[in-house]
């Protein structure tokens, strides 16, 4: 559905303006729809990013660092997202032998179940299936490009 009708503007002061708005509201559109499919399984965004990072890692360690550097969502507190995550029984999290200040923090066995139910968002983006494979990549190259 055009921008136009979804928030009832018909005009824009331009393109760009059209563009940047269009932007954010599908990302908030996108972002609504993930978090609805990980609400069943008790978990939000930023907690299934955190998880997935953490099983890249696997079975290396993670810092809180290393967390926040990766996260998509920069203004996310790692520190408390792994906390929920640790009471949730989805990850551990341990003094950093090497240096005390720090904590290693490493997906479980039970995270890595929840991970491995929930695979099926990576492959089923219907939203997406409006675009073929060129569209695709050239959206792809096209928001790299944007961020610069």
């Amino acid at each position: 559905m055009k921008l136009e009708n979804e928030i009832f503007q018909p005009k824009f002061k331009s393109e760009y303006q059209k563009a940047a708005l269009n932007i954010i509201y599908t990302c908030n559109w996108f972002t609504s729809q993930h978090s609805a499919k990980l609400k069943p399984h008790g978990i939000t965004q930023q907690q299934y990013n955190i998880l997935r990072i953490l099983r890249g890692q696997h079975p290396k360690p993670a810092s809180i660092k290393l967390l926040k550097e990766r996260m998509m969502d920069k203004m996310s507190d790692a520190s408390r997202l792994v906390e929920k995550l640790r009471i949730k029984g989805l990850i551990d999290r341990k003094v950093c032998k090497a240096d005390r200040r720090n904590v290693d923090v490493i997906i479980n066995e039970k995270g890595l179940e929840l991970l491995k139910s929930l695979d099926y968002l990576d492959d089923n983006f219907k939203q997406l299936i409006a675009l073929n494979d060129e569209e695709v990549k050239q959206l792809n190259d096209l928001l790299d490009k944007l961020r610069g």
